[in-house]
């Protein structure tokens, strides 16, 4: 299939485009990569006779640190990340789940704040950045918002954005030399959306202990039981296995549609396992 008739404009400013957005009733799109948009568009799951490029607005394109946190800019694209060309505060973590997103075209194209804007619970960002705690900046008619990614992301492909609103960037933790964190996902084969993702951050100094769950429902979500068993366990704990199966298994029960006898509950429980002991052996 192929995507009706597009308007395309070029905007060198964020004041600018959500003024032309305003311009068009709030029903333009915004694209920086256009690696999310581009396809949904082609495949009529989104409609919009107007698209705007934001790729070229400077504020955009930024990284930078800022009373401990750490500023990047929306259209900071996968690979950027992956190359080291925008600093990593985070310890590799997100180096690591930048190299692993998609294929390295898509990786040249595609943006960080398209990911989370495009808010599929499969996809990689939403999930990493939920187990950072990060925050989303948010540019509206009049003002800045912060929110915490977790409240960002509503459901399936749906967000807190209003018609016109635009993502500025994200704003993640600068962790500290103790930190330990881990990543993990299973597809079926290289390069598509997982089937099930798993992050955990551990980072005593900044009181960070998050297990994050992704491509299990309609957002990704934080595990709060293994959360704050995350604060106490020990790799040499000889009851660990089974404190993990115990805790996940409610976790799971809680926050997923899936039976306990189901393959798609013991995958999650497993790849959640998996990603707990890879960051506690850090």
């Amino acid at each position: 299939m192929k995507s009706g008739k597009v308007n395309y404009h070029s905007v060198q400013s964020i004041d600018e485009a959500i003024s032309l957005n305003q311009t068009h009733e709030g029903n333009a799109k915004y694209m920086a990569g256009g690696q999310s948009l581009m396809p949904m568009m082609s495949l009529r799951l989104i409609f919009s006779e107007e698209v705007i490029d934001v790729s070229k607005i400077p504020d955009l394109n930024k990284s930078f640190s800022t009373k401990g946190r750490f500023f990047i800019g929306a259209a900071v694209t996968h690979a950027m990340i992956e190359d080291g060309k925008v600093e990593d505060t985070t310890k590799g973590y997100l180096q690591y789940v930048a190299q692993g997103i998609a294929y390295r075209g898509i990786r040249n194209k595609g943006t960080i704040g398209g990911s989370i804007v495009n808010a599929d619970p499969a996809a990689d960002w939403p999930t990493a950045l939920l187990a950072l705690g990060a925050s989303v900046m948010i540019k509206d008619t009049t003002k800045e918002i912060e929110t915490p990614i977790g409240e960002f992301q509503c459901g399936l492909m749906q967000t807190s954005l209003k018609e016109t609103d635009l993502v500025k960037g994200v704003l993640v933790p600068e962790l500290s030399k103790e930190v330990k964190w881990s990543y993990v996902k299973f597809c079926h084969k290289a390069g598509e959306f997982a089937h099930s993702i798993a992050a955990i951050v551990i980072d005593p100094s900044l009181g960070l202990f998050n297990a994050a769950l992704g491509a299990a429902g309609d957002k990704p979500v934080l595990l709060s039981r293994l959360s704050t068993y995350l604060s106490s366990a020990d790799i040499k704990n000889a009851n660990l296995d089974k404190e993990l199966n115990e805790l996940l298994a409610t976790d799971l029960l809680e926050n997923t549609f899936h039976l306990p006898s189901s393959y798609e509950f013991n995958l999650h429980r497993s790849i959640v396992k998996k990603a707990v002991m890879e960051a506690l052996k850090k």
